[in-house]
């Protein structure tokens, strides 16, 4: 595993812009070398208020399981937003110096950022150290430390695979990719058969969905980056690949470039715009809900490879409890952190009742999960078919220290390119000097292999 995730010392004073720490002797945590259990014992049972800010609905399930484990604690928990409103009030509070809760949820490619500013507390001395064999490697990567330090818990993931309209496909005599090259051909037959159809979509906003394609090509944009020194190399020729391919589908009018998740696009979804989604683990249970008329009639394939035989995978989304280092009750925040996604009830009534996709061993094993026969999949195991995906993903990704900025920058330059038919890889060199440029005005010396 190459480093990742370390601190920046004498760097987070000097950040500007949204990485930026104003607030002037706050408290944090210092952690200790190790907590015993005794210590944990004794804090565990001692009256304690907790501050738990949550976007998953229905989660004081699990933390009912952990007040009935731990009674004298009492853990509030808040919904505070989700993506940019619960990061955003999440930092405000951090710069404050009060009102940030103890216990955060954070997806992986958001830790990093949090790391440079001091404000996560290292869960390794209070026993997370330990637990990583229970969670599934690229999930548990992603929250590690370059010097062995566990800045969160894995909560869930999205490992990406194929979802397709079987009867789609079937009408017209199309195979299920199993190749890039395989993708293509089949986009181009369906065009010709049937006008009123993409193979898919390509959303221009989704810097995540590209993300997770570079992933899969071998491209690591950040990967190496150590405390100041940026890697930035959006333009290897693994990522110059992937944005080859995809702008040539577009230029071709092969692939449909809608905004997603909106009305026009579920209703695209409902109609059969488009016969596949390429999406992670929790797209299956998303779809149900948001193209229900068309129950039945969708399949799940694994990603189609950039070369034959291969089984490569890579991730989109998923998220993690992560404890801040300004939390009063340091021991009791980490205990909890661990519990929620690491008890055997809570991490089931997650995967089964808030269908997040689990990074847990233990529930990807258990054959009353992979084994569930989806109706809306036509009887199709497609849990036990993502828990083999997950064990394609290359765990060594790393995200920008400000991936938010990242992502809209894709936005105005490679996004903007596909959707609007010209010239995708020119664009990746337009996103690399945008990223570097805000890399700098951060505080990063910035290396571009």
């Amino acid at each position: 595993m190459h480093p990742r995730f370390s601190r920046r010392s004498g760097l987070a004073a000097a950040l500007a812009g949204p990485l930026a720490l104003a607030a002037c002797g706050r408290h944090t945590v210092d952690p200790p070398a190790n907590v015993t259990q005794a210590q944990i014992d004794e804090a565990m049972d001692k009256p304690t208020e907790l501050n738990f800010w949550t976007w998953v609905p229905g989660i004081e399930k699990e933390v009912e399981l952990f007040h009935q484990a731990y009674p004298k604690v009492k853990v509030d928990v808040v919904n505070a937003g989700q993506g940019n409103p619960h990061y955003a009030k999440l930092r405000t509070a951090l710069r404050a110096g009060n009102g940030a809760p103890d216990i955060a949820q954070l997806e992986y490619q958001m830790i990093q950022s949090f790391v440079i500013t001091d404000d996560l507390l290292d869960l390794a001395p209070y026993g997370a150290k330990d637990i990583g064999d229970q969670f599934v490697e690229f999930a548990w990567s992603q929250v590690s430390g370059a010097n062995g330090e566990v800045w969160a818990i894995p909560q869930d993931t999205g490992p990406m695979g194929m979802l397709y309209r079987e009867d789609i496909f079937q009408a017209h005599g199309i195979d299920v990719p199993a190749t890039w090259d395989d993708f293509a051909a089949a986009a181009a037959a369906l065009r010709a058969a049937d006008p009123e159809v993409y193979l898919t979509n390509f959303a221009p906003s989704q810097g995540a969905f590209f993300a997770a394609m570079l992933w899969q090509a071998g491209a690591d944009p950040f990967g190496g980056s150590e405390g100041p020194d940026l890697n930035v190399d959006l333009t290897s020729p693994e990522a110059e690949k992937v944005a080859r391919y995809w702008g040539d589908l577009s230029e071709q009018d092969l692939i449909a470039v809608d905004a997603d998740f909106n009305d026009q696009w579920y209703q695209a979804l409902n109609k059969g715009k488009y016969a596949t989604w390429v999406a992670p683990a929790w797209a299956p249970t998303f779809l149900q809900s948001a193209a229900a008329s068309t129950s039945g009639l969708w399949r799940v394939a694994p990603l189609p490879q950039w070369e034959a035989g291969q089984q490569v995978s890579s991730n989109w989304g998923g998220s993690t409890s992560a404890v801040m280092a300004t939390t009063r009750n340091p021991i009791a925040a980490a205990v909890f952190a661990q519990f929620i996604n690491t008890d055997p009830k809570s991490t089931a009534t997650m995967a089964n009742e808030q269908f997040l996709y689990p990074p847990a061993k233990a529930i990807l094993d258990d054959p009353a999960f992979t084994g569930q026969q989806l109706e809306f999949y036509g009887g199709q195991e497609v849990n036990g078919l993502f828990a083999q995906i997950g064990e394609s993903v290359h765990p060594d990704f790393q995200w920008a220290p400000f991936q938010d900025k990242v992502y809209a920058d894709f936005t105005a330059t490679v996004g903007t390119a596909v959707a609007e038919k010209t010239d995708a890889v020119a664009a990746m060199e337009a996103w690399q000097q945008r990223t570097e440029e805000y890399a700098k005005y951060q505080g990063f010396t910035v290396r571009r292999p």
